[in-house]
């Protein structure tokens, strides 16, 4: 007999186990097995958990059985796509991990621009594979991230401002739902699983398959990744006035996040005599011609003597790629967001005081700006719901050793707290902590659109098999 945890409230004979892993075209991994230690682990450091079983699947059939296997079995139920999360939802004690890691299935049609992607592919992988034939879908802005969460979370990216979140350009998708049906969401066919899909988190189910809709670009993009010295306070302000004057009036094609931080100690990326230097970074992308966006970002370097250009002409998968250096696996990470509302001089001087009091020199204080296409999709489109805001606050804490966690991990909260004041409480939820907020922070984050979501989940997940997520709970009555 093999014991789980408490929360599985179940006792699983080893007959049950042999018949769920003889279903599986792909592998099921337990504790006892070689490689479980390196199947369990997930990108944040912070996170180490046990499943009881892992699930590598290989085709739909075996996500079908997985799904199946955990609701019959009252198991905890993890779905990890690129397992690229702050939260650690990718895993759990004591439960089964539906693992998509090994479905990398790309299908491009270029002639209706549109990509086909299984649920385990990264937004590297997809980036390559649509880059050949000159298009792109709008996902992040890390490689390694899976399109999965992503996805289902919103997704800022570089063509935000241009063509939407990579929610808004989810087109289509094929789910397993919490019954083990394998069902089509599109335009035509369901489609408020659809609009769920597009924002609602991972709660109506496990997506084996994303339909995105493409857009010229590339191969060549005009990128802006430029460091400037804010030694002084006053310089530190002055950088995020700019920055706020510039997003108000840049147009869609630009889509662009404000950094703060101190340049790190790392000799391989950064000259010695730049350590620890407080810096202001504007990252920007031109969504067209590279020529205009040389001309429509140059403010961006002349805001003062750069102490570092990185920006230029470069490949569109060379700028999706650039700060995958800032975010290996295995360091600890706890980031929260918020939007603003407003950035007036109140909250530009407690985000300078913030900014100042951060713990770790790996850590930033990121500004994404809200605009452009973000703002034209409606809820009836999806319930993605932070549209209205000017900003996307987003202090995210990185670190390396357990004995920082609480100071770097204060810092945030503390951040967030002096931060409400300029913000309607709602959150982007692919950056959410360890959602210790629960319930409220998610009726705050989607707002108008939670009482559609709650009787949607009802629909597809009335016994809320799938948790582990941005949680939203069933309706009830």
């Amino acid at each position: 007999m093999v014991s789980l945890t408490k929360a599985t409230y179940s006792v699983l004979a080893e007959e049950a186990i042999a018949a769920f892993a003889a279903s599986l075209e792909g592998s099921l991994i337990r504790p006892a097995d070689a490689e479980y230690d390196k199947a369990r682990k997930v990108w944040n450091g912070m996170i180490d958990r046990h499943p009881a079983l892992i699930a590598q699947v290989a085709t739909v059939g075996d996500v079908v059985a997985a799904v199946n296997f955990a609701r019959e079995n009252r198991m905890r139920l993890s779905v990890r796509g690129g397992g690229h999360n702050i939260a650690g939802h990718a895993t759990n004690d004591g439960g089964l991990v539906i693992d998509l890691g090994a479905r990398k299935q790309i299908t491009v049609d270029p002639a209706a621009r549109i990509a086909r992607a299984a649920g385990g592919v990264t937004l590297g992988e997809l980036d390559a594979a649509t880059q050949r034939f000159g298009l792109a879908a709008a996902l992040g802005v890390v490689s390694a991230t899976g399109i999965a969460g992503l996805t289902l979370g919103g997704g800022f990216g570089w063509l935000s401002h241009k063509v939407g979140l990579a929610a808004d350009n989810l087109i289509a998708a094929e789910v397993v739902t919490a019954s083990g049906k394998v069902v089509r969401a599109s335009e035509d066919a369901n489609f408020d699983l659809l609009w769920g899909l597009r924002g609602g988190g991972g709660n109506f189910g496990i997506v084996t398959e994303f339909t995105y809709r493409l857009h010229p670009l590339g191969p060549d993009v005009a990128f802006t990744f430029v460091f400037h010295d804010t030694s002084s306070d006053e310089r530190l302000a002055e950088a995020i006035r700019f920055y706020r004057d510039y997003a108000a009036t840049a147009p869609d094609e630009v889509s662009s996040i404000m950094a703060l931080g101190r340049i790190p100690p790392d000799e391989h990326h950064f000259p010695a005599e730049l350590h620890r230097r407080p810096f202001a970074l504007f990252a920007a992308m031109y969504a067209g011609a590279v020529d205009d966006g040389l001309k429509v970002m140059q403010p961006f370097f002349d805001f003062g003597e750069p102490l570092l250009n990185y920006g230029g002409v470069m490949p569109y998968v060379e700028a999706q790629q650039i700060f995958d250096p800032d975010y290996p696996d295995g360091m600890r990470y706890y980031w929260k967001s918020l939007n603003l509302m407003q950035l007036d001089e109140n909250a530009i001087a407690r985000m300078v005081e913030h900014a100042r009091r951060m713990p770790s020199d790996l850590s930033t204080v990121d500004l994404w700006s809200i605009g452009g296409a973000i703002r034209r999709y409606g809820p009836d489109h999806s319930p993605y719901a932070g549209r209205s805001a000017a900003f996307l606050l987003n202090p995210e804490a990185n670190w390396v050793e357990p004995e920082d966690d609480i100071a770097n991990v204060s810092w945030v909260r503390n951040f967030i707290a002096a931060m409400e004041p300029f913000s309607d409480g709602g959150r982007y939820l692919n950056f959410a902590g360890f959602q210790e907020e629960g319930d409220v922070m998610m009726q705050k984050s989607f707002g108008a659109n939670y009482a559609r979501l709650a009787a949607l989940k009802a629909k597809y997940d009335p016994s809320n098999l799938f948790s582990l997520n941005q949680n939203i709970k069933p309706a009830t009555g």
